[in-house]
C-alpha cells in the first residue's frame, strides 16, 4: 500500500495556480527525486505534503498507517538555524515533539529514539557539542536525525546538500541512501540533476510539462531529455 497518493492536485496562493493537475505515488521504499526550474513548484508542493498548504483542487492520501505527525521533514537550512544556540541532542530530541501530546517532558523511549537516531547518523559523539559550532556537514546530519525522530517511514528533503563543500554533499547522499536501504522512502527536491540520476528510483518532474516515473523512464522521455540537456554533464 501507497505511503503517500497524490490525485489530481492544484496548488497556489489566492487566486494564482503555482502547480497543476499532479498525480503521483510514494511506495516504501521509494526514493522519489523532484526536479523542475525554479519557480516551477517545487517547494509549493513541499509545503503542501507537511500540511502547511491547503491544496485549491485534488487530495493528498496517506496510507500504510502513515499519520501526519510521521512525516520527517529537513528543510533548507538558513543562517538563523545555523547559529542556533542549543545542544545537539537538544535539537535531536525536539524532532519528537509530536510526540507529547499534553506531556511537558519527553520519555526515555523518546530520548532513547534520539541517541538512536544519532548514532545512526554518526553523530552520537556530538551531542553535547553546541550546534551552531559545528560545520555545515555536521549540522545538516543534527537535522536529518531530528526529522528522523518523527518516522521510520517518510522523510522529506529540501535542496539537503545547499550550501555544502563536495565531500560534505556525497557523504550526507550516502547517509539518505543508507537510511533508504533501510527501508526509509524518500522525497527530495533537487537542483541536482545528477545526484537525482545517481541515487533516486524515481522522479516526478514539475514545469510546463509534468512526469513522473522511474528514473530509467525519465531518462528516455522527452521531458528528462530535454531537462537534462540544458544542465551540465550529468552522471547517470
Amino acid at each position: 500500500m501507497s505511503l503517500l497518493k497524490v490525485k489530481d492536485l492544484t496548488l497556489g496562493y489566492d487566486s494564482m495556480v503555482v502547480v497543476k493537475d499532479l498525480n503521483f505515488t510514494v511506495d516504501p521504499g521509494d526514493y522519489l527525486c523532484i526536479l523542475g526550474e525554479n519557480g516551477a513548484g517545487k517547494s509549493t508542493l513541499m509545503k503542501a505534503l507537511i500540511g502547511l498548504l491547503k491544496p485549491i483542487s485534488g487530495s493528498i492520501e496517506r496510507g500504510d498507517g502513515l499519520n501526519p505527525g510521521e512525516l520527517g521533514f529537513l528543510p533548507q537550512q538558513t543562517l538563523i538555524q545555523k547559529d542556533f544556540p542549543a545542544s545537539v541532542r537538544e535539537i535531536v530530541l525536539s524532532g519528537c515533539l509530536s510526540k507529547l501530546g499534553m506531556r511537558p517532558f519527553f520519555s526515555k523511549k523518546e530520548k532513547q529514539i534520539a541517541d538512536e537516531s544519532m548514532e545512526r547518523l554518526g553523530i552520537g559523539d556530538l551531542k553535547k557539542r553546541s550546534f551552531k559550532d559545528l560545520s555545515g556537514g555536521q549540522q545538516q546530519r543534527v537535522l536529518l536525525a531530528r526529522a528522523l525522530c518523527s518516522t521510520g517511514k517518510l522523510l522529506l528533503l529540501d535542496e539537503p546538500v545547499t550550501g555544502l563543500d563536495p565531500m560534505a554533499q556525497a557523504e550526507l547522499y550516502e547517509l539518505i541512501t543508507k537510511l533508504n536501504k533501510e527501508g526509509t522512502a524518500i522525497i527530495m527536491i533537487t537542483h541536482d540533476a545528477g545526484s537525482a540520476m545517481k541515487y533516486g528510483s524515481h522522479i516526478l518532474h514539475i514545469g510546463e510539462e509534468i512526469f513522473f516515473g522511474k528514473k530509467e523512464d525519465y531518462l528516455e522521455s522527452s521531458v528528462g531529455r530535454n531537462f537534462l540537456k540544458k544542465g551540465s554533464d550529468v552522471e547517470c
